[in-house]
């Protein structure tokens, strides 16, 4: 293994996000200012804007490198433009909030960043171990980020239940990954896959199935579900919202690495398990929500949902049912960031919303944050001619081009039933009286670009579907 800083090109954004974490990490702790957590989370943004740029200059696709266990290619470049992304959206949506809720530590946008590099070296990871590694540096951050919240009961109950889940599924990925090694002699993605296609052993595909129940674990998948309307509802809603928009976005694409590259020979085994974690996640994320009062809870029941929709393209396979996924993912993404930021707005003597009915009458108190919900929420029931609808669209059109009707027709009833409790947020919002003054003062301008962004993207999207439909074609060479 012969390693020089040239070689290594394809690492430059891991590598340079590693030192700027310890740098910022050091600046912290020695800084004068009595709360640098402004200065520290701006750098921080900064950091990933320079990730996004060393992104954009890799070229396409490059050799394996450090022995085959690192990879960079079109499709995962896409994947960490979007995690990048997201991260600068989460981070742009937290001084005000943290300093409001007496939680505003120098750690916090550090712990992003650390969760942002163990996302990307395991979207880059071509073999079990340094999938592992980079798991573990994303669990270990979003464990402390969701009990951030010391002195708060919940937040110290979501960081626990969180915990104790995560270390469960870990468990389960190392158990498999044991096995995978001893009937397949490596870890390493393209040795399994030679090995798998040429003898298929009983032992490696229940291995596999622990990998992929830890995976489904990540991204809520039913019946994987259990932590999410808990830890979403505990952490405080800036971390919410992060769970929410990034950290799936890295598992999807992960998983998606996972079926058609090291395990595709296991096809006929995994089709069904996909399957069925499809259709459960769009079955229960619809119903469940509907008897939901909490708006963190609603979005976590919303978000397993949309998982489904996303496995229905992973389960479609090829190379249009991969770029539904991404075409979805970055839609999703986006619808998510907006909805936060607008939540993020909203108080009452000095209290976030958390409850439906506290949307009451919003329309007559500040209509453009009422208005721009509005958008959002008939985007995400996936109502013409906003982003949301094209995104589903698309996921069905590759189901049905698959052959896989059952799961596209359920895929739109439950979005029907969907779409009752996201036009409920509206009926509260327009047609519920008010019920006390809302405190929407001073928005910061990193919040209105967020919102604005976000809004824009999803009302004006049928205008330009062709550049992330191309893009996301483009991204998709990199599996196939």
């Amino acid at each position: 293994m012969n390693i020089t800083f040239q070689s290594l090109q394809p690492l430059w954004p891991e590598l340079f996000l590693a030192c700027a974490g310890m740098i910022l990490l050091v600046i912290g702790v020695l800084s004068k200012k009595e709360n640098p957590t402004r200065s520290i989370t701006l750098f921080t943004m900064m950091s990933f804007v320079a990730v996004i740029l060393l992104l954009i200059v890799q070229p396409a696709s490059s050799e394996p490198i450090l022995n085959g266990m690192f990879v960079q290619n079109e499709f995962t470049i896409f994947i960490k433009l979007l995690i990048a992304l997201g991260i600068i959206a989460c981070l742009a949506l937290s001084p005000r909030y943290l300093e409001r809720s007496q939680i505003a530590k120098f750690e916090y946008p550090i712990l992003i960043l650390f969760a942002g590099l163990g996302m990307m070296m395991m979207v880059s990871a071509n073999d079990l171990l340094a999938l592992y590694m980079g798991l573990e540096l994303q669990s270990l951050s979003l464990y402390v980020l969701a009990a951030i919240r010391r002195n708060h009961i919940k937040s110290a109950e979501s960081g626990m239940k969180y915990f104790i889940l995560g270390a469960i599924s870990s468990g389960m990925l190392l158990f498999g990954i044991s096995m995978i090694y001893g009937f397949t002699g490596s870890t390493n993605f393209d040795v399994i896959a030679t090995t798998l296609l040429q003898d298929m052993h009983l032992g490696a595909v229940i291995g596999f199935v622990f990998v992929l129940s830890a995976l489904a674990f990540k991204i809520s998948a039913v019946p994987f579900h259990m932590w999410t309307p808990d830890v979403y509802e505990g952490a405080p809603s800036t971390v919410t919202a992060f769970f929410a928009i990034v950290p799936k976005v890295a598992a999807i694409a992960l998983i998606i690495r996972l079926l058609y590259l090291p395990f595709v020979a296991l096809e006929d085994q995994w089709f069904e398990m996909v399957w069925l974690l499809s259709f459960a996640s769009m079955t229960i994320g619809a119903f469940a929500a509907l008897r939901q009062d909490n708006l963190k809870r609603l979005l976590a029941y919303s978000s397993i949902g949309n998982v489904g929709y996303v496995l229905i393209g992973v389960v479609a396979g090829g190379e249009a049912g991969i770029s539904a996924v991404l075409i979805y993912l970055t839609i999703y993404m986006i619808m998510t960031i907006g909805t936060f930021g607008i939540l993020l707005c909203l108080e009452r003597d000095g209290m976030y919303f958390e409850k439906i009915s506290d949307l009451s009458g919003l329309s007559r108190n500040h209509p453009f944050m009422a208005y721009s919900l509005t958008i959002l929420m008939f985007s995400m029931s996936g109502i013409p001619p906003f982003a949301g609808f094209f995104g589903k669209l698309i996921i069905f059109q590759s189901a049905i081009s698959s052959g896989l009707f059952i799961l596209a027709v359920l895929g739109v009833l439950t979005s029907v039933v969907a779409a009752y409790y996201y036009l409920r947020v509206i009926k509260v919002m327009f047609f519920d009286e008010p019920v006390a003054a809302y405190d929407i003062k001073d928005i910061e301008w990193s919040r209105k670009l967020v919102i604005t962004g976000s809004i824009a993207f999803v009302a004006l999207f049928i205008f330009f579907p062709s550049f992330v439909v191309n893009v996301s074609n483009q991204a998709v060479s990199g599996i196939f």
